[in-house]
């Protein structure tokens, strides 16, 4: 290994969950019960998309955009104050930094979220470098976020690790020729045989990488 290349969400953080329950916590700020099966109603409209149908199902008299800027705040306020590491993360970074291998992130989740989260949490420093793909201008279907941050490492790209949990860019950074790491998250429980056949390598947490010298 030349370098290591981390998402965030899944990967690094225990984060997922704020995005599955957001709703049902905005609900309950405002005293309503969401429906049971709310967060899966949800789980592929934009904000902008989920705000108009809890407004239109909920009979709120706040606006859309008063119902999605409410959202993202606790969003943010989860990532500046509550969500942790996933186990085994803060060891293997302290063994990745002891042996000198470059870290960077690559990240769908904002800058500000995620400097935030990791300054908190001690490991901001630990990293070069992030990577956006707001910044890049492409997600992660697309290789150009592994492609800048295995550019910006330097050297052999099949020599450069990334570590994913969602299948999606798992595959792409496969195909842009890097050493891929599935790491499991109950967010993508449902693509797990999947991403371990397509992986390199597949963890379940990074408490099983930190005996292993060869990753």
């Amino acid at each position: 290994m030349t370098g290591a290349i981390f998402d965030v969400d899944g990967t690094l953080l225990d984060s997922m969950p704020i995005w599955e329950d957001v709703s049902v916590r905005y609900l309950k700020s405002l005293g309503v019960e969401a429906e049971s099966n709310l967060p899966q109603k949800l789980e592929r409209m934009s904000v902008e998309e989920g705000a108009a149908y809890i407004k239109e199902n909920y009979g709120l008299s706040e606006t859309e955009e008063e119902i999605a800027a409410a959202t993202l705040k606790i969003v943010e306020d989860f990532y500046y104050n509550e969500a942790p590491l996933k186990p085994g993360v803060r060891e293997y970074l302290d063994r990745l930094r002891a042996e000198n291998i470059p870290m960077v992130i690559a990240t769908s989740s904002g800058r500000p979220h995620v400097e935030a989260a990791l300054r908190r949490l001690g490991v901001l420093d630990y990293f070069g470098k992030i990577f956006t793909c707001s910044e890049v201008g492409e997600g992660k279907t697309r290789p150009l976020i592994y492609e800048k941050a295995g550019e910006y490492i330097g050297g052999d790209f099949k020599d450069i690790y990334v570590f994913e949990d969602a299948i999606h860019a798992l595959e792409t950074a496969k195909q842009a020729g890097f050493y891929t790491v599935a790491v499991y998250d109950p967010s993508a429980d449902k693509d797990w045989k999947q991403l371990q056949e397509e992986a390199d390598i597949s963890v379940t947490d990074m408490r099983q990488l930190i005996a292993d010298k060869e990753i």
